[in-house]
């Protein structure tokens, strides 16, 4: 019987070949039912319209093999015949390697592009942007280099943006802004260099922010913390250099904020409220001074809380934000004092 895995990579390589001659009626009829899940048709046109195939499955005919969440191959410029696919899913396959076969941005139906997991390679396709229904773009974790491509910006849809994990230099498009529909932009863990683009702050539906681990530099734009949808931005080590905007302590949407491991100036401002609420909020590792802003007792929640490592003396207040805190949050500054560290 062919190897399941081997059946999986001709869906790759040559989607309209699947061979299971050879195989008794029964081991037939499942791989075939096998392929199906992975396979889909649109029954109107009867044409591929989705290729889901995923390396971590639990499916029993994986888990049997041995061998589940490994392959390796390339993703064949074939598959730019499959002009009705809406959903192409190779993810979490470890050792798929190749560049994204340029002609992928011919595919005008396609919705969801998610490669996630992989040891693909080269640039993304310079004129990406094409692709005026992708909803999902998803190259994370794989070895991708080069600049995010200026057309990406012309992605309407686009929903979910996650670039992480690669090896993407230049700077962010400073016409990101346009990106209107955006609720995920993902890009920690790359080479990018430059500012924050101040037009970023114009997508109204943006929750999730991760320029982490990169080579950004410059002040974060104030309109960050004015936006009404943004609860998790982690801008960590980095370059980044100036004062922390005020609206990003008193927005009361912001649940995790890690600036940590930065060149940030000046004081923590003091504009926390009954209102506040971080699950994190990590400025460690900067070179912030003065004290620990008294509107902190004042807070609704604070779980994780890091201000080591920076400049700052003075009491640390008190109040409940503060009674499961450990020194650790407070330790390698100038002068703090009061619990937990020594008393004053």
């Amino acid at each position: 019987m062919a190897h399941p895995l081997l059946l999986i990579a001709t869906v790759i390589l040559a989607p309209a070949i699947i061979t299971v001659n050879g195989c008794s009626p029964s081991d037939k009829a499942s791989l075939l039912a096998f392929k199906a899940a992975l396979v889909s048709c649109d029954a109107t046109a009867g044409r591929v319209s989705d290729i889901n195939l995923r390396g971590e499955s639990e499916d029993p005919i994986f888990e049997k093999a041995g061998r589940s969440g490994y392959m390796t191959g390339k993703i064949s410029p074939e598959i730019c015949k499959l002009d009705h696919l809406t959903t192409l899913v190779v993810a979490d396959w470890k050792a798929i390697s190749g560049e994204i076969p340029p002609c992928i941005t011919s595919l005008s139906n396609l919705r969801i592009l998610d490669l996630i997991g992989n040891r693909i390679s080269g640039e993304i396709p310079a004129d990406i942007g094409k692709l005026q229904r992708l909803t999902v773009l998803n190259l994370a974790d794989n070895t991708i280099s080069g600049k995010i491509p200026a057309s990406i910006v012309n992605l309407a849809s686009l929903k979910h943006l996650d670039l992480s994990n690669n090896q993407l230099t230049g700077q962010i498009p400073n016409d990101i802004g346009k990106l209107a529909m955006m609720s995920r932009a993902l890009m920690s863990r790359n080479q990018l260099t430059g500012p924050i683009p101040s037009s970023i702050a114009s997508i109204y539906r943006l929750a999730d922010l991760d320029l982490s681990g990169n080579r950004l530099s410059g002040s974060i734009p104030s309109g960050l913390g004015q936006m009404p949808v943004l609860s998790i931005l982690n801008l960590d080590s980095n370059s980044f250099s100036g004062q922390i905007p005020s609206s990003l302590l008193s927005n009361p949407g912001m649940g995790i904020l890690n600036l940590s491991r930065n060149g940030f100036e000046g004081t923590i401002p003091d504009v926390f409220g009954s209102k506040s609420y971080f699950m994190v909020l990590d400025l460690s590792y900067n070179n912030l001074k003065g004290r620990v802003p008294a509107s902190l007792s004042s807070a609704k929640y604070i779980g994780h809380l890091d201000l080591s490592h920076n400049h700052l003396c003075g009491t640390i207040p008190m109040g409940s934000p503060f009674d499961h805190l450990e020194a650790s949050s407070f330790s390698n500054n100038d002068c703090l004092c009061g619990n937990p560290l020594k008393t004053c």
